[in-house]
């Protein structure tokens, strides 16, 4: 792991996460994989193997670019900006 510029930029505190799976998923009546917590605002959406990726969308729309994994037992985080965990 590696650290970038962009986790200086992030709160001091974990946000508190919006919801407990991707309410983007439930809206559409899809199945969420793998859900991914952005540490900039606590919104959570899933990843790139669930079919409408919310959580790079989220990315994307805001320019968040750092999230961790929202799995119990996982601690990992990347930075979309930089391409790799951190």
């Amino acid at each position: 792991m590696s650290e970038c510029p962009h986790i200086a930029e992030l709160p001091r505190s974990e946000p508190a996460p919006r919801g407990e799976t991707c309410g983007a998923c439930l809206a559409v009546d899809g199945h969420p994989v793998q859900l991914r917590l952005c540490l900039v605002c606590g919104h959570v959406g899933c990843c790139d193997s669930s079919p409408y990726q919310h959580a790079t969308r989220h990315f994307k729309e805001t320019g968040h670019t750092v999230m961790r994994s929202f799995e119990p037992g996982e601690s990992w985080r990347w930075c979309y900006a930089d391409g790799s965990i951190v």
